[in-house]
């Protein structure tokens, strides 16, 4: 039987370790968080019940320093480690550590682990349990020769992906046979510096795909649960950026169909608590399974408004032993919500990373709106970590109000001090096409919006410019609205106030 868990400690930081403590609060389960010398002043150090230190910035000598974590957690005494997502969240030798120290590992098993987190190694299985499968290679390739006979008999265009890649990384594009033979030496390198193993596999690349994940849930006692689907298909180079449910293309019987191959995917692999089955979809409606992903996911909360469940809450129940209190056909999906990942990056510039002081930050509020974020007033986003700095939720009882609800909520939101996502966003709230649900996840590049956030900059810079100049009266007014007009030209927050006007 499994102990019951009254401590654990987030092996995270940021806004995931706030998710986490905030749900330890609700249960009167006691929060231990840790911190590097780059968090000291981060609130998930304050907000936790105790927080212990944990080594420098560089999170290989902190947040991804095993042993040290392990250590940290036997001396405070807690009951269970809570990964998040990120950092230790899919590794299966933490996982495992964890076991062995008699400490439960909130997440699969290190056993699943291990078979998720191999993408041959479960395409296989999945082959086995017919789940449909992207078209490919069956297993790892080592010889550029067999990847060009694969390749030639999937046709080109086809990706060269790491076995061990994930969130994006380890992903090459070849269009004919000399790219492939290109490409395939630097691919092999690159896993090997990402992952520690040089495993390429073959895949057909599928043209104008949508990327549709379902939430799975799955207990110790073999109950299996799918919490509907997320479109996820609004991507920069394999990255998420903005995650919906309900999928505009999705159907009650296609949801029905897909959501129990989801949970034979699960079933597959002997999965245990939260997690993901990622799918594409073809314009012809066909799914692909592509992976599990074995960790709460960053999107988690669009699932939540639309559930009305608290998946943190119900990863620890699942860890403490207990049985998934509702049936499938309880649930019921309500509404839609939509997700914007605010990212530390200046879309004017190439996504180039964004750092810094925040010297002033304004969080909207109101019906619908929800904000999970480590920012406040004087806070500093680390060059050390991931650039996700907030995630902007919104709910509506449809897509068009949850939309409208997100496009004021982006309006309202101020971040000084660096760039974000926040511009690119507001060009897509808007977008006709973003509005008719035609997406892929070559959404940014088929429909250029991020030259057409650029155009909608300089009109509103052409805008301020006539408003306001007249108005000034002065050479240091002047000159303050000069060097204003430029932080706008250069992708910086124009939320700012000059004469009594809000840009």
């Amino acid at each position: 039987m499994t102990k019951q868990i009254s401590s654990i400690l987030i092996a995270n930081r940021g806004e995931i370790a706030l998710r986490i403590i905030r749900a330890c609060k609700e249960l009167d389960i006691k929060s231990v968080s840790i911190y590097s010398d780059e968090d000291v002043r981060s609130i998930h150090v304050k907000r936790a019940d105790a927080a212990y230190h944990i080594g420098p910035a560089a999170p290989s000598q902190s947040y991804l320093n095993m042993n040290k974590i392990i250590d940290v957690a036997i001396s405070a005494g807690v009951d269970a480690i809570h990964p998040g997502y990120g950092f230790l969240s899919e590794n299966e030798t933490f996982a495992e550590l964890c076991e062995k120290n008699n400490i439960i590992f909130i997440g699969p098993k290190s056993v699943s682990m291990d078979l998720t987190g191999d993408k041959m190694k479960c395409k296989r299985i999945m082959n086995e349990a017919k789940v449909p499968t992207v078209p490919g290679s069956d297993g790892v390739i080592e010889d550029v020769e067999i990847a060009v006979q694969i390749a030639n008999d999937a046709k080109y265009p086809v990706l060269l992906k790491s076995a061990f890649g994930g969130g994006g990384r380890g992903i090459r594009l070849a269009k004919d046979e000399k790219e492939l033979r290109q490409e395939f030496e630097m691919a092999s390198a690159e896993s090997k510096a990402a992952f520690g193993k040089a495993a390429l596999f073959v895949e057909k690349f599928l043209e104008k795909i949508r990327h549709i994940e379902f939430q799975l849930i799955r207990d110790s006692h073999g109950n299996t649960r799918h919490l509907f689907e997320r479109e996820c298909s609004i991507q920069r180079r394999h990255q998420k950026l903005i995650e919906m449910s309900p999928s505009p293309i999705m159907t009650p019987e296609k949801r029905n169909e897909i959501g129990e191959i989801a949970k034979r995917a699960a079933d597959a692999v002997d999965y245990l608590n939260a997690g993901t089955a990622e799918f594409l979809c073809d314009p012809d409606g066909n799914f692909y399974f592509i992976e599990i992903n074995s960790r709460l996911q960053v999107e988690h909360p669009v699932t939540e408004l639309v559930t009305g469940l608290d998946l943190v809450k119900l990863q620890i129940s699942i860890a403490n032993g207990e049985e998934i209190p509702f049936e499938q056909n309880d649930l019921k999906l309500n509404g839609c919500a939509i997700e914007c990942r605010i990212n530390a990056e200046d879309p004017f510039y190439d996504f180039a990373p964004s750092v810094g002081k925040v010297p002033y930050c304004n969080l909207p509020y109101g019906p619908g709106i929800r904000v999970d974020t480590y920012l406040y007033p004087g806070c500093t986003v680390s060059g050390f970590y991931d650039s996700l700095t907030a995630k902007l939720i919104s709910w509506g009882s449809t897509f068009d109000e949850s939309r409208r609800r997100m496009r004021n909520a982006l309006n309202e939101f101020i971040i000084e001090g660096i760039n974000t996502t926040i511009p690119l966003y507001k060009t897509i709230m808007n977008d006709k096409y973003f509005i008719s649900g035609d997406l892929s996840t070559d959404y940014l590049d088929r429909y250029s919006i991020i030259q057409k956030m650029k155009d909608e900059q300089k009109s509103i810079n052409s805008d301020l410019h006539n408003r306001l100049l007249p108005a000034v009266g002065s050479a240091i007014l002047q000159s303050e609205y000069v060097k204003k007009s430029n932080q706008v030209q250069n992708g910086s927050s124009y939320n700012w106030k000059f004469g009594g006007l809000t840009s």
